[in-house]
């Protein structure tokens, strides 16, 4: 019997994040679809209709969803308890997966709408979630129909929580179906965040993934899903979703979105080598996280400049090697101005990743870190001021040796303008001045403004680079104290 499956992406009003077409409720998706089940994709960032007249028009149609999955980070956890809530009062099963909901399923089982939490990886869980509710009566799961499925957090009959043991990470992605693209509105994201900067006409932009998990140990990381134990796609398996994409899904731009593409050097320059082979050049693509410093050479960026590779990212964090130690991030500053150097070299664009309120930064280490993104010179730069998100080593050690302000997770987003936590000589009024003096000191050199002013697309996006000028400049609000939480905790 097939089941009838929605799987709801939520926005938040409050948090602004990438709008980029969600990979893992796509491949959630294609795997219930490959065992036979009607699914729906409700992502809230690119639909017209509300989430209440989906689930209405479902019941009136006869065919209510029998399941409804949500897909959670840390700021919009809230948002996913809301969907939960709408959907059980429509009599489905309800059940939370992705990083928060890994980190604490307790939390959210405590809420009377959420019925299950997939703790990891979802794609095997969510099949034997929806054939469990096939052989049971019951909306509810019951510790007889539920008590196999590997990684599954819930309340059964009798209201107790139950946590099954977890899943092993999943080793050959290769067999994994291809993402279920097709349940998208994709124009709707390459519209919100076209991948290239607005450089494509009419783009239609996807996302790949080459790779899961990093085994880097970063204190604000905490790799709830998809582990630290790395794991690679054939070359084979990578090129021939990539021919996918750009032959029956008509991409004009793709972003791979591992979280570390070149962990192997060797590997990242054999994909570069079959993408030019199997001539699959045409279609402009991106890394949209850091790739590392330290696994690179010319080589590569040579490679990735003729497989069609337009703009690369490196993850740079800090621009003072003291702090960037303590991060755990293993990587000096010298790898960075080598790595960024010869992506130049080789004709690349790219991006920096820098953050603002790092354990052990004072002001003199910010000024580094601004230093350093004014001489890399990237074409774009991204700060970020630090969210200490639960289940990372930073959370606990602000727990114990600073000051969070707030327990509300909607005030964690990394894309916002506030100071999270205060520790050591990192205040909150230091964070958020050093972080519009960042992003004004690298924007709005004269240079700068007239290069850009000189690019196409720049007037077409000029409404959206207006909504983002606040990042220049505090308000006065802002230069008295600016933090998150009016209600502060010690």
């Amino acid at each position: 019997m097939s089941r009838h499956v929605l799987l709801v992406g939520p926005k938040s009003n409050v948090w602004t994040s990438p709008e980029l077409l969600p990979l893992g409720l796509a491949y959630l998706a294609a795997m219930l679809e490959r065992a036979g089940h009607t699914v729906r994709i409700y992502d809230a960032v690119a639909e017209d209709e509300s989430l209440e007249t989906v689930l209405d028009q479902a019941l009136s149609a006869g065919r209510p969803y029998d399941l409804v999955g949500v897909t959670a980070v840390t700021p919009l956890i809230k948002e996913a308890w809301a969907v939960a809530a709408l959907a059980k009062q429509r009599g489905a099963a309800t059940v939370l997966g992705g990083p928060h909901p890994t980190i604490l399923p307790d939390e959210s089982l405590a809420h009377p709408e959420v019925d299950m939490v997939v703790r990891g990886e979802g794609e095997e869980a969510i099949v034997e979630i929806a054939e469990a509710l096939e052989s049971s009566k019951f909306q509810v799961p019951s510790s007889k129909s539920f008590a196999g499925i590997l990684g599954l957090s819930y309340k059964n009959e009798r209201g107790q929580i139950v946590h099954n043991p977890a899943r092993p990470l999943r080793t050959d992605l290769d067999s994994l179906p291809f993402p279920a693209h097709h349940l998208f509105q994709v124009e709707r994201y390459s519209n919100l965040q076209p991948l290239t900067d607005g450089q494509q006409k009419n783009p239609r932009a996807f996302t790949i993934m080459t790779s899961r998990g990093c085994p880097y140990s970063c204190i604000y990381c905490s790799k709830a899903v998809e582990g630290k134990v790395w794991r690679p796609r054939s070359v084979a398996s990578v090129v021939a979703e990539w021919r996918w994409l750009t032959e029956d899904m008509r991409a004009t731009e793709i972003g791979v979105a591992d979280d570390v593409f070149n962990i192997r050097l060797d590997r990242a320059k054999d994909i570069c080598q079959a993408l030019i082979a199997e001539r699959l050049t045409k279609v402009p693509w991106i890394t949209i996280h850091g790739i590392r410093a330290d696994h690179t050479d010319l080589e590569l960026f040579q490679l990735m400049k003729r497989s069609g590779c337009r703009r690369v990212g490196f993850g740079v964090e800090s621009g003072n090697q003291r702090v960037l130690d303590g991060l755990k991030k293993h990587q000096s500053i010298d790898d960075v101005r080598t790595a960024f150097r010869l992506a130049r070299q080789a004709g690349l664009q790219t991006m920096g990743f820098f953050m603002f309120g790092l354990p052990g930064e004072n002001e003199a280490a910010m000024d580094d870190t601004i230093r350093l993104a004014l001489e890399l010179d990237p074409d774009m730069a991204n700060f970020m001021i630090t969210s200490p998100f639960p289940g990372t080593e930073l959370y606990d050690l602000v727990l114990r040796e600073g000051r969070l302000f707030s327990h509300d997770w909607a005030d964690f987003a990394i894309h916002e303008d506030h100071a999270r936590y205060e520790i050591g000589e990192v205040t909150a009024e230091l964070v958020v001045r050093k972080w519009h003096e960042a992003y004004r000191r690298f924007y709005l050199r004269p240079g700068r403004l007239a290069r850009k002013a000189l690019q196409p697309d720049t007037w077409r996006r000029l409404p959206t680079y207006l909504t983002n000028a606040r990042r220049f400049f505090l308000s006065p609000k802002e230069s008295a104290n600016r933090q998150i939480g009016k209600s502060a905790t010690g």
